[in-house]
């Protein structure tokens, strides 16, 4: 299997270590950009993320899909605010307009707070029950030929029916650290997503729903997310981490205010935290400053290196049995550019053809 490269869209330029974005929200023109420069570096996909006060991802979604040719999109959705009939709805039709493009990343939402922005008061337990209910009528939406029943702890359907059906399966992403988390993605994901933690993290956490997913009998694909800082030399790399660094801890408090999210609650950046506590760089060169610089808030571990150094250091997740890399930069525009040289590197590499079947970390 190829190894699957996914970027970042979104409608205006933003990053922990930028200046406080200006101008609307909604930029057609960024947005437009973007994607066409992640499919000319050679992405397969771009992540449609998710908050209370975000854009429509649908639209959002449809904008990428209709200004490319050959990019996908993985769109992100939290269950608990559209029927999950309706939502199936949404997902085949933007399917049938872009055939075997289009990816549900499914985001429980691990934030109180910014779940209530949205009127939803549910604890995280709750919310998980309720998406693993949720992917239930998911599937049945867009699997039936025939009226269906559902009977749910939150949901329940009398004759469902879809009349727009997708061609070929939807791929399901999921994320999540936590019992909870493992537990219903386990059920559900076809690709099961980590943050960039170290590669004993890595393999612990691929061990940990490979097994919980068996009884299901489901055999998930991996993803890890990071921000990879590369350039010609590896000093030169560092060089430019440690500016990114200095430009965070300056502004990351502008992008918190006006991007309010707390990630505290959520075991995925509880982890990264723990990591960045034990040591600044681990392994080879994953380096986790800017984590905790941030709270861990979301993807937020990076690979510092050249070129080569980096794509090696990618190389050694797909050695675990990583099949997709999420990787987006501290300047998204200009770093999704230059990321096609890393996407290169690493699919010309003999070992990104054959994932390892198990989670081992090499010695």
């Amino acid at each position: 299997m190829t190894v699957e490269f996914i970027g970042f869209a979104a409608t205006h330029e933003s990053s922990e270590s930028g200046p406080r974005p200006e101008g609307p929200v909604v930029q057609p023109d960024y947005l437009r950009e973007v994607a066409r420069v992640h499919e000319a570096s050679g992405f397969d996909r771009v992540l449609i993320a998710h908050s209370s006060a975000s854009p429509d991802g649908f639209t959002v979604a449809d904008q990428v899909l209709q200004h490319t040719d050959r990019l996908g999109v993985l769109l992100a959705h939290r269950p608990g605010f559209v029927a999950p009939t309706l939502a199936a709805r949404k997902f085949a039709t933007l399917d049938a307009f872009h055939p075997g493009r289009v990816a549900l990343h499914v985001i429980t939402g691990g934030d109180d707070a910014d779940q209530a922005r949205d009127g939803d008061f549910s604890d995280k337990p709750t919310r998980y029950r309720r998406t693993d209910d949720f992917l239930d009528v998911v599937r049945k939406e867009w699997t039936a030929t025939e009226p269906f029943d559902h009977e749910g702890e939150f949901y329940r359907v009398k004759g469902g029916l879809s009349a727009v059906r997708p061609a070929a399966p939807i791929p399901v992403y999921f994320g999540g650290a936590s019992a909870d988390a493992v537990r219903t993605g386990s059920r559900h994901a076809d690709v099961y997503a980590f943050w960039g933690e170290p590669l004993a993290g890595i393999a612990e956490r691929i061990r940990e729903v490979r097994a919980a997913a068996a009884p299901h009998g489901r055999d998930p694909r991996f993803s890890v997310s990071l921000r990879p800082i590369a350039a010609a030399t590896e000093t030169e790399a560092w060089e430019r981490a440690r500016e990114i660094l200095r430009l965070t801890k300056e502004r990351f408090g502008d992008l918190r205010k006006a991007f309010p999210l707390d990630h505290s609650a959520q075991r995925g950046s509880q982890r990264l935290l723990e990591y960045a506590a034990q040591g600044e760089v681990h392994d080879k060169r994953l380096w986790t400053e800017i984590a905790r610089t941030t709270g861990a808030a979301g993807n937020s571990t990076a690979l510092v290196g050249s070129y080569e150094q980096v794509a090696d250091a990618l190389l050694d997740y797909v050695a675990l049995g990583v099949t997709t890399l999420l990787i987006r930069g501290f300047s998204p525009l200009a770093d999704a550019r230059d990321y096609g040289t890393l996407i290169d590197l690493v699919r010309s590499s003999p070992a990104a053809s054959a994932p390892a079947p198990e989670a081992v970390v090499p010695a």
